[in-house]
């Protein structure tokens, strides 16, 4: 399995002059991957703003959104911003997305929560076309380098429209923030979507988790709070998942070998820089 660590993009007013040191030494360390957490309506920085970043910052290692809302953006703006830093990274990206699930993460014009697995599924193949070199806006200009290719699709969710969804269009899936014995059940159902799909291949398979290594109760109330839009009791529930200190983050990886997973990505929940050296030396 490999292990990866997320980038503190969504850690409540990250600075974010630190994205590119932790991607840096991220990589130095031998992370696999660097994922980032999306969200639009919370004091931190943007899901194509840090893997930008981060592409640029480093040379080898894999970036992986985990996950990006989706439908909240303009398709074809999307699939260009994305190709660019798919191509900036030489080749290193590949896009987690879901449909999202907070209003006050929609915030362009027309393009809101209702209807959203509808349009969704209708971006989708906008995507293709533009990373294709379709012409875009009516002219004849295609919107990416010749050269581009289609990035490779992850997609989280736990409707059976959603695993419908990434059987028929993805290479995987994200399990979600959630205990490890229920992100089992969801990677039961992603691999059993893929054969009801007539997929002969297997889904990718990533999970994720939260982890402090520093200050485990400030990780902790970072996490409450991300999700507190969700009741007290939800998040509650999915701050006490929170990896907290060694013997913690060590039990949560060997879980998520023995499910199955191809990759976790582990999530920062205190930006300091430290904590990449210190899950370094946990876990690698």
């Amino acid at each position: 399995m490999r292990i990866g660590i997320g980038l503190p993009n969504q850690v409540r007013d990250v600075n974010p002059q630190l994205i590119p040191s932790w991607a840096k030494r991220a990589e130095e360390l031998g992370f696999a991957s660097l994922g980032t957490v999306g969200r639009y309506a919370y004091p931190g920085v943007s899901d194509t703003v840090t893997l930008a970043a981060a592409a640029g910052a480093t040379t080898e290692i894999a970036l992986l959104s985990t996950v990006l809302v989706a439908p909240a953006w303009p398709a074809a703006l999307l699939a260009k911003e994305v190709a660019g830093i798919d191509g900036v990274s030489g080749g290193r990206l590949t896009l987690g997305v879901g449909v999202g699930m907070r209003a006050d993460d929609f915030v362009a014009d027309g393009y809101g929560l209702r209807d959203r697995g509808k349009r969704f599924d209708d971006d989708l193949a906008v995507y293709r076309e533009v990373w294709d070199g379709a012409a875009v806006g009516g002219g004849t200009n295609p919107a990416v380098p010749a050269g581009t290719r289609r990035v490779p699709l992850l997609f989280g969710g736990f409707s059976p429209a959603a695993l419908a969804r990434a059987a028929r269009e993805g290479d995987g899936y994200i399990g979600g923030s959630m205990p490890v014995e229920m992100v089992g059940q969801s990677f039961d159902a992603a691999r059993a979507a893929w054969k009801e799909a007539g997929r002969e291949d297997p889904p990718r398979l990533v999970g994720i988790a939260y982890f402090a290594l520093g200050d485990v109760e400030r990780g902790r109330a970072g996490v409450h709070d991300y999700y507190s839009f969700m009741g007290d009791d939800t998040a509650s529930m999915i701050a006490g998942t929170l990896s907290g200190g060694t013997d913690a983050v060590r039990a949560t990886v060997k879980a998520f070998d023995e499910l199955g997973a191809d990759e976790l990505v582990l999530n920062p929940t205190v930006a300091d820089l430290d904590e990449v050296s210190r899950l370094a030396d946990a876990v690698l």
